[in-house]
């Protein structure tokens, strides 16, 4: 393969293309390749049998036909996920035989139509399935793919016996994909699993994922109130803090589009003790810190209708129609971001590549 040159930003598939079939399908992920994206993101959580797969959550009735399958009736639960209780069908409650014959359906199907119209018609996968197909991907295109794996509730899926590093470890070795490397990032919104990944000696940049508020649930697990705020990490001392540690942040959107009252840098932090923190840094300050840190900056996500746009970018009235997402997606990218996920990745690439080329 030849010497390729890094695409600046990348364009992150967000569960596949989900914008345009229901996510963490084989179509979503093998569409967003086929439009142009340079890596795909799978949510992981795992199975009862230790097999992880694809789902945005491990409570999966939002997004399969789960609930209208009668054999599966009696698996309805209540669990405590990150310190909120759940009603519903959780993925650590079935076999990995069980959950393949379950069918896929569309999250967002009030705003999704033309994707809900494959409600049904694709299977759950798992995270092997998924290496196969990036692989497939990458030599039919002869340029490098990626993925950006999400280790969702680690704490929690640690706490009932299955730790998702080390499921993660043997999925990668099975799949020939030997120690990770270039072709794999690692993300999590709980720090302590991305040390984990470390310790196991897995390869590839490890990026904190960094909620709009809150704080992260295995510190709260381990600190209670004296856990450090996700503000924390967004302020200059907080970046500096991830240094060798970590190799990048992933923020939500609104922290870089969505100034506060006082200028664009957001409210101060508090520190677990109640006393106050440094102010959490927002749009092109927050990357300009990062970078000069030596660290990299995601942003997660992307989407061109009303309902996820600020207001200033909404066009008509309905909250499924696309607003003026150049716009939007434009002043995200002016940041100087070095990843942006989105939906329809096909949008993000030709708003980079045509920037690029102005």
């Amino acid at each position: 393969m030849p010497p390729q040159t890094t695409p600046h930003p990348l364009v992150i598939g967000h569960r596949g293309a989900s914008g345009y079939r229901p996510e963490h399908t084989r179509s979503a992920y093998e569409l967003a390749f086929a439009l142009g994206a340079d890596a795909v993101e799978p949510d992981l959580v795992a199975t009862r049998d230790g097999v992880l797969v694809l789902r945005h959550e491990n409570e999966i009735s939002g997004t399969t036909d789960v609930s209208s399958r009668p054999e599966f009736a009696g698996r309805r639960t209540t669990r405590e996920i990150d310190g909120t209780p759940l009603t519903g069908w959780f993925t650590e409650d079935f076999t990995w035989a069980e959950l393949s014959t379950l069918r896929a359906t569309e999250r967002l199907g009030a705003l999704r139509g033309s994707s809900a119209s494959f409600d049904g018609r694709y299977p759950v996968i798992r995270l092997r399935d998924l290496f196969e197909i990036i692989d497939r991907a990458t030599a039919e295109r002869a340029r490098t793919l990626r993925m950006v794996a999400e280790f969702k509730h680690a704490s929690y899926f640690a706490g009932i016996g299955l730790p998702l590093d080390e499921l993660f470890a043997a999925e990668l070795d099975a799949a020939g994909w030997g120690d990770g490397g270039e072709r794999l990032i690692m993300e999590a919104f709980e720090p302590t699993v991305l040390d984990a990944l470390t310790a196991r000696g897995i390869r590839g940049p490890k990026v904190l994922l960094v909620e709009n508020s809150g704080a992260p649930a295995d510190l709260v697990r381990t600190d209670g109130a004296a856990a450090p705020a996700y503000d924390s990490f967004v302020t200059g001392v907080g970046l500096r803090t991830l240094v060798g540690r970590f190799d990048g942040v992933s923020v939500g959107v609104p922290r870089l589009l969505e100034a506060d009252a006082a200028g664009g840098r957001g409210g101060g932090a508090s520190r677990g003790d109640g006393s106050p923190a440094e102010t959490p840094l927002r749009g092109s300050a927050l990357v300009e810190a990062a970078h000069a840190a030596g660290l990299t900056v995601f942003t997660w996500t992307l989407r061109p209708e009303n309902k996820f746009l600020p207001a200033r970018f909404r066009r008509g009235k309905g909250k499924g129609t696309w607003g003026d997402w150049q716009g939007a997606f434009g002043e995200v990218l002016a940041t100087g971001v070095d990843g942006i996920f989105v939906d329809q990745p096909d949008l993000g690439v030709e708003l980079r590549d045509g920037l690029s080329a102005e």
